[in-house]
């Protein structure tokens, strides 16, 4: 396989968005397959791309993702660079990515899982409970905008869009009281302590399907990326999401849907919790099961059939 590494005169390349954390993620890329064929910084090359979803005027307008486009404004651009042959690699977070890949791409390679759990933004309050009866949430999530109405429906929820950074200056300047931000971003940019944040239990606000994971997608046929990308692979974060992916396609998996999921490992077995809920937060309903660990694609499917059952006629109108 010597032969086919990347070098100085030919890097891989490596495409990703260009917001702090995304960049961050590319570079772990980079040095996971740095470290795993003692390969010089020189044989990769970053190749930023600007989606649809780093529209400024987008994100200072706060405008909800279903407006605009769902999930796939992350991914579109990077995805076209992708199959046309200007990048060979891409660097996604898996939360934000579709369920279904266009024709040609592969989604197979997973880093290790980073803290899966929400985190409570707030230079004032310490936790969802300390909020005064009507403070100001800021969140672009219908998950969390959901979770936080069954607990507290008094709360005012206002979107709240944009990177790190972005939402730390608008909390700032006290457009809200608090927001969310996953953990894992927080950690990947070294911010975990410079940051008011407050970890969030998974028993308190179940994730969103595949946080803290990160995937990287290639062409179907390019054997030489792929054979790269087994030496970086996380079996088991792989594993765990097969569970919630499943759980995810078999519901709806659009920014449109508030959808939580979290798969676990316990020895040779798989835990798996799932949540659905009405976006206003009048309703939610949640389950859980355990299985043999290569049942899990199979316990997503069953769980979301079973959800779907007891959420009867009516509980997904507001999809359109």
């Amino acid at each position: 396989m010597t032969n086919d590494m990347p070098t100085a005169t030919a890097p891989l390349k490596i495409g990703t968005r260009g917001s702090p954390l995304a960049l961050a993620q590319a570079f772990e890329t980079r040095a996971r397959l740095r470290a795993a064929f003692e390969l010089p910084e020189d044989a990769f090359e970053i190749v930023v791309i600007k989606t649809t979803g780093d529209n400024r005027q987008m994100i200072d307008a706060d405008k909800p993702l279903k407006e605009i486009g769902g999930k796939g404004l992350f991914t579109k651009e990077i995805e076209e660079a992708l199959l046309s042959g200007g990048i060979d690699i891409a660097v996604h977070s898996m939360k934000d990515m579709p369920v279904d890949q266009p024709a040609g791409l592969l989604l197979d390679c997973y880093l290790p899982r980073e803290d899966v759990r929400d985190a409570f933004i707030s230079p004032e309050f310490g936790a969802i409970a300390d909020l005064p009866e009507g403070a100001v949430v800021g969140t672009s999530s219908l998950r969390r905008r959901a979770q936080l109405l069954t607990k507290r429906p008094d709360l005012q929820v206002v979107e709240f869009r944009g990177n790190v950074q972005t939402r730390l200056k608008k909390l700032s300047e006290g457009v809200a009281s608090c927001s969310f931000l996953a953990m894992a971003g927080l950690r990947r940019l070294n911010m975990d302590e410079d940051v008011p944040a407050t970890a969030i239990a998974p028993e308190d606000m179940l994730p969103a399907v595949a946080q803290g994971a990160i995937g990287i997608e290639r062409r179907a046929d390019d054997t030489r990326v792929a054979n790269l990308l087994a030496a970086i692979h996380d079996g088991p974060t792989g594993q765990r999401l097969a569970a919630e992916r499943a759980f995810l396609a078999a519901l709806d998996g659009s920014c449109e849907t508030p959808i939580a999921g979290l798969a676990e490992l316990e020895g040779d077995q798989l835990r798996l919790r799932g949540e659905i809920l009405r976006p206003d937060g009048s309703e939610a309903l949640s389950d859980e099961a355990r299985g043999p660990i290569d049942t899990g694609a199979e316990m997503g499917r069953a769980m979301a059939e079973r959800l779907l059952a007891r959420a009867g006629e009516g509980f997904f109108d507001w999809r359109g």
